[in-house]
């Protein structure tokens, strides 16, 4: 058996073990998705723009890693981006970047400080997701839209096999105040034959 972190990346794991897997990964991070055509950050960012995202308001990045989803949203014009990550090693890289506004430390399950509509725009590219974080985590971030508001995000292949995290898109789409206005699946790690839909979602 391998002992390569990377092994078994979309599989369920502790919360414990996934730290640690990303602060194993840190280092190498940037490199091994760059190698392997990293596709989600860009359609993400892109998606949010389609969506009618006014690039003026700010972008909260949860789950922001290294910071390769808040370069791809400075890409396409985004200019106030804040990032949060449960990760120390990946949150220093991107802060390290100086594409953020401010980054912080989060805390697993929680959202801290933030209330309903103080970010009008948020991302969460790849994770919520199989072996990132649960399917409640959509809830959370949910409760942090305001009406008018867009969530956009992704799930990968693996995260779309698991009825867990499909059934809880579907029953959030089910609420009369939430429209799901962006749905696209397309290249998520090429070189790896991965794929994602990423979606955008509106609070009405």
């Amino acid at each position: 058996m391998s002992d390569d972190p990377k092994d078994g990346l979309w599989t369920a794991r502790s919360l414990e073990d996934t730290q640690k897997l990303y602060a194993d990964w840190a280092g190498d991070y940037d490199a091994d998705v760059a190698k392997w055509g990293y596709a989600t950050p860009a359609r993400v960012a892109m998606a949010l723009r389609i969506a009618g995202a006014n690039a003026d308001k700010p972008v909260l990045d949860y789950g922001c890693g290294t910071g390769l989803s808040g370069m791809a949203l400075s890409a396409v014009g985004f200019d106030v981006v804040d990032g949060t990550d449960i990760s120390p090693e990946m949150l220093t890289r991107a802060e390290a970047r100086g594409t953020y506004r401010q980054v912080w430390l989060g805390q697993p399950g929680t959202l801290g400080h933030i209330k309903p509509g103080d970010y009008p725009l948020i991302v969460a590219t790849g994770v919520v997701s199989l072996g990132a974080a649960p399917p409640k985590t959509l809830d959370m971030l949910v409760t942090a839209m305001a009406p008018g508001n867009l969530l956009a995000f992704s799930y990968n292949d693996a995260t779309l096999a698991d009825r867990r995290y499909t059934d809880k898109l579907d029953v959030i789409c089910l609420a009369p105040d939430m429209d799901l206005v962006f749905e696209e699946h397309g290249p998520h790690l090429p070189a790896k034959g991965i794929e994602s839909t990423v979606y955008v979602l509106k609070k009405t």
